[in-house]
């Protein structure tokens, strides 16, 4: 019998440990951003998972109040936004997401090597090498999971840098009197 992985053998350890909790919650749809290639969504549905995709978190996800599961934000969050941009993402994050769903991503942090290297954008924002990349220190990382139930903060290194990452993991609290904030104009904003 052939294994179903061995064709997305290109997904990421995240994305396998990111299935691993959503199975263990029992989740069913997944919310997958900035998929880049598409093997960790891949992946994922390939898992049994329902995913849906979406590359742009600067606007309002285009998904109704409380309607998925989990998910799941390989480096998305510290691509080139603002600490602002990030912080409305995901308040956004915390609408779609129902009651108790969860929310894995991973991002670089400031102790990574890049960091304070290249051109300055400010806000821990730097340039290198034609990237710009958003480095997180633990006061966003904590900032961000205001509101939430934090699982989990693991930092780790990828890469041959190698590159510093945190893996965080939390979830909308199952209170509905705790709702993040709406974006004025999204789907289920009044």
């Amino acid at each position: 019998m052939h294994d179903r992985h061995q064709q997305h053998a290109q997904h990421s350890p995240h994305a396998r440990y990111a299935a691993g909790v959503f199975r263990a919650a029992g989740a069913r749809t997944v919310l997958a951003l900035g998929t880049g290639d598409g093997e960790d969504a891949l992946f994922l549905a390939c898992e049994g998972f329902t995913v849906r995709a979406v590359h742009d978190v600067r606007a309002p996800l285009p998904l109704p109040d409380d309607s998925v599961d989990a998910v799941y934000a390989h480096l998305l969050l510290c691509m080139a936004l603002s600490t602002k941009e990030i912080r409305a993402a995901v308040d956004e994050l915390g609408r779609v997401l129902r009651p108790g769903g969860l929310l894995v991503y991973t991002v670089r942090h400031t102790g990574d090597a890049h960091h304070g290297t290249g051109i300055s954008h400010g806000d821990h924002i730097y340039e290198h090498g034609g990237r710009v990349v958003h480095f997180f220190d633990a006061d966003l990382i904590h900032d961000l999971a205001k509101g939430w139930r934090m699982h989990g903060l693991e930092a780790f290194e990828e890469g041959e840098l190698p590159h510093r990452l945190w893996r965080v993991t939390q979830a909308r609290p199952r209170v509905t009197g705790a709702r993040t904030a709406r974006r004025p104009g999204s789907p289920g904003s009044r």
